[in-house]
């Protein structure tokens, strides 16, 4: 899903996490501890175990809360999310590619979103943008041919190396 646009900008759009992921994440978290606490049977080591990995289930889940956008575009660029909460800053002319990564794994598929900046490289799965990675690409791609003044999204690819592989 993706959310609204802001009303600053029409071509600005923005992809978070799912508000239910986080909220997913914090009731494991819980869950961890009472388990830890129901089979720990005296053992302190199984109970410190269990509250480290909740600790870190929960961090996790914090993460999801106070940064939910992963990716944001606007008709300067893109705004990708950097660290544990923070964001980085790119311009078109950083963006070397945005690709698809479609692999088959257990019997599903699997895609991720690349977004090759030259010297990094940012990667969102289908649970960071909240929705199928394939669409993002091809949103990212049009809203890099607006930016250029190229047509419209038909007609994306050209300078910058942003078409389909």
């Amino acid at each position: 899903m993706e959310s609204a646009l802001t009303p600053a900008s029409p071509s600005a759009r923005q992809w978070r996490v799912p508000p239910a992921l986080a909220a997913l994440k914090l009731v494991g978290a819980a869950a961890l501890v009472g388990l830890g606490l129901v089979f720990a049977d005296g053992d302190r080591v199984r109970l410190v175990l269990a509250v480290v990995v909740a600790a870190g289930l929960a961090g996790w889940a914090l993460r999801d809360l106070l940064a939910p956008v992963r990716l944001a575009v606007d008709p300067a660029g893109i705004t990708v999310a950097r660290g544990f909460a923070g964001r980085r800053r790119l311009d078109w002319a950083a963006v070397e590619a945005i690709t698809v990564d479609r692999r088959p794994r257990l019997g599903l598929s699997t895609e991720v979103l690349e977004i090759d900046a030259g010297e990094s490289l940012h990667l969102f799965g289908r649970y960071d943008l909240d929705a199928p990675p394939g669409e993002v690409a091809d949103a990212l791609r049009a809203a890099h041919a607006r930016s250029l003044g190229v047509g419209g999204p038909g007609e994306v690819g050209g300078p910058g190396g942003l078409g389909r592989p």
